[in-house]
């Protein structure tokens, strides 16, 4: 159950304890609002609701950074606030999210009611900022800053100032002129980027505009630093974009971009700004990624029954929806169990309404509810529904999956239907997982309908039901939005295409798991034995790899058999005893900090993955490309100068005792190129 607290401005006049629950409080002392847990705090000057940092304060490492606290966190007019509120609130935990200390502070600026709502979680160096907003924007959202290359020549004090910025989501004003920078962007639509994050330095110095989700801050005279998260689309393809994610000004770091424009906002409803998180460090890179990943892995619960998976979907194999039927799907089930596979989805062509992607028929997503039958099973091709196909995976141990494409017309304006739909899915066949495809969120109302979608199967299915979000195309949630909902379908690659390269694959997830949790990722390997033609004379070529590293490529994600099994010759069920070995471990490993370990994977490197599972023990993965060296020291977050004890779980390679180097470097050996070796490591003193 819910407990609530609310205090009007008038009482907060004395220390008051508004709320704590275990680890997390909220605390009024005089005009200093507390919020915090173990791990962080955040102080606030009241300024009657439209709350101004005064530090924050990372409790492992001690670090505090004191602010000058000079203009508000959230700034989107120049009124003053009135009517100020707190609201406390308790959120327990479900099958999604752990517990929660959420506290609402409530004001007024001008025609425009404000809300903004904290939530911190037990023992995590974060605390996130919702904004919502209520009434008449009055052109609030659409100031476009001055470009630098319009700015005066510099010649005295007065030239410095820069012009005020009017949306600011959230704001770090610090003391000091050595604060150190790193923005980072991500893409998706990865049907047309194959580079997914581009990470930029930088040294703070006047006001600059910087792109990205991400932006770390650190203290270029005494360590420790902070995190802002934007939880919003890839910059690329956010809603009302001006450019700009973050702003520096000296010691002065900024959060903008809405997500909103002034239409969005009326006075009949709340409307959700994008979110931001901050996050607290200590020393070094690794303490700010670990705090990072912290953060990340209480965004959703991973569940071993749920979450894990090694699928299957045979779309891989471009013949669309020309095969899918009853016979098919149970050949390609006995097949998927030989193979180790544990989840099979049926992507489109199920279904009886046919979409624009079908082989067999002409089809749309236009107006897809003026034929009530679209999402019932195809008659023809299943004339039994899917009972068969569930009842033979029960048997099999192989859970199945669905591909669905949401309507898109008028911002997803059926979602109650589409929602209805997939309750009723889960209902009759047990079916939780759902491939989400298709998307354009154009708008703000359709961004608020596809939350209330996913909001409304998680509620009338007690949380059970996953989606997998297609991230290949169109505007949609990318690395930082939705990411409670499920996983990410990072990329569609084809040999029939000749765009499948393992070392490519291996190469984006490795670029995404310093930033993004890899276990959300739900990454490709392909049927290396089709289209050996489209790769005449090619080093990288598919089939110049075997059939066993193809799949440990995707081993620090979510694996995806991306082909048909009726299509393997029989040499690939050779592999099964990997598939079925790294099953047994999977969720341990996932459960751990994954972070790259060794060079970009380049086709020729020495490369890998890092899972920290506890100060002194984790798995090491580790990829020999094409390298000409059997053995090499890797770059890895281990500490310097311990003793090692590597014990080997897959692949190649052997149990060993080692040391790493001063400076955390490993020597590892493989015998082979192109080969891979899963280990736990063990680190004393």
């Amino acid at each position: 159950m819910k407990k609530t607290l609310i205090i009007s401005a008038c009482l907060l006049t004395v220390s008051t304890s508004l709320s704590a629950s275990s680890d997390c409080y909220s605390i009024m002392r005089g005009d200093t609002l507390l919020i915090g847990n173990s791990r962080i705090e955040r102080a606030f000057r009241w300024n009657n609701g439209n709350l101004v940092t005064l530090s924050v304060t990372d409790k492992l490492s001690g670090k505090k950074l004191n602010t000058l606290a000079k203009n508000p966190d959230f700034t989107i007019n120049r009124h003053k606030a009135t009517e100020a509120r707190v609201n406390v609130t308790e959120v327990p935990a479900n099958a999604i999210k752990p517990k929660s200390l959420v506290t609402t502070v409530s004001y007024r600026l001008g025609d425009l009611d404000v809300e903004r709502i904290y939530s911190v979680y037990d023992n995590t160096p974060a605390i996130t900022c919702a904004t919502r907003l209520r009434g008449t924007m009055n052109g609030d959202a659409s100031n476009a800053d001055v470009s630098a290359a319009d700015r005066k020549n510099i010649e005295h004090a007065a030239d410095m100032k820069s012009k005020p910025v009017t949306a600011v989501l959230d704001r770090m004003q610090l003391k000091g002129n050595h604060w150190h920078g790193r923005a980072v962007e991500f893409r998706d639509i990865t049907d047309w980027h194959d580079n997914l994050v581009e990470a930029k330095d930088f040294i703070s110095y006047r006001k600059v505009n910087h792109r990205g989700n991400l932006l770390f801050v650190s203290d270029g005279e005494r360590d420790g630093g902070f995190i802002f998260v934007k939880e919003a689309p890839c910059s690329s393809v956010q809603l009302a974009y001006r450019n700009a994610d973050f702003i520096s000004d000296f010691g002065d770091f900024m959060v903008t971009g809405l997500g909103l424009a002034d239409s969005d906002v009326t006075p009949d409803k709340w409307t959700t700004a994008y979110t931001v998180t901050l996050c607290t460090f200590g020393e070094g890179e690794l303490s700010a990624l670990q705090s990072l990943r912290e953060y990340r892995k209480k965004d959703r619960h991973l569940l071993a029954d749920r979450d894990e998976m090694v699928m299957m979907n045979t779309w891989g194999d471009r013949s669309q929806d020309a095969k899918v039927n009853e016979a098919f799907c149970l050949a390609e089930l006995d097949k998927a169990a030989r193979l180790g596979i544990s989840l099979f989805q049926i992507d489109d062509g199920w279904q009886a309404g046919k979409s624009p992607n079908s082989a067999v028929a002409k089809g749309s997503f236009k107006d897809i509810w003026r034929n009530e039958g679209y999402w019932t099973p195809d008659s023809v091709k299943y004339p039994r529904g899917l009972t068969p196909i569930v009842e033979r995976g029960k048997e099999l141990g192989i859970e199945i999956g669905l591909w669905f494409n949401p309507s898109v017309q008028n911002d997803f304006a059926d979602w109650e239907k589409d929602a209805a739909t997939i309750v009723g899915l889960y209902k009759k066949y047990g079916i939780r997982m759902f491939k989400i495809d298709g998307l354009t969120i154009a708008t703000k109302r359709g961004e608020e309908n596809l939350r209330r979608l996913f909001d409304r199967v998680l509620a009338d299915t007690d949380n059970a039901v996953m989606f997998n979000l297609d991230a290949t195309a169109s505007r949609r949630g990318g690395y930082h939005l939705f990411s409670e909902y499920g996983n990410i379908f990072l990329e569609n690659r084809y040999t029939d295409w000749g765009n499948y390269y393992p070392y490519r694959t291996l190469r984006n997830v490795w670029q995404l798991s310093r930033y993004v949790p890899a276990e959300r990722l739900q990454v490709e390997f392909l049927n290396k034995w089709r289209n050996a033609d489209k790769y005449p004379d090619d080093t990288f070529a598919p089939g110049n790899y075997g059939f066993d590293y193809i799949f440990a490529t995707a081993m620090a994600g979510q694996p995806l058999a991306w082909m048909e099994a009726s299509n393997l010759p029989e040499e690939a069920f050779e592999i099964s005893p990997i598939v079925k070995g790294y099953r047994e471990i999977m969720h341990e490993f996932h459960n751990g900090t994954i972070l790259p370990i060794g060079q970009e994977p380049s086709g020729r490197s020495w490369t890998g993955f890092q899972s920290i599972t506890s100060p002194d023990s984790g798995f090491l993965l580790v990829y020999r490309e094409l390298s000409p060296n059997k053995e090499s020291t890797i770059d890895t977050w281990l500490p310097a100068g311990h003793k090692v004890k590597l014990t080997h779980v897959l692949g190649n390679g052997k149990s060993s005792n080692t040391k790493s180097s001063q400076d955390g470097g490993l020597k590892v050996s493989l015998e082979k190129p192109n080969s891979f070796a899963l280990y736990r490591y063990t680190i004393s003193k």
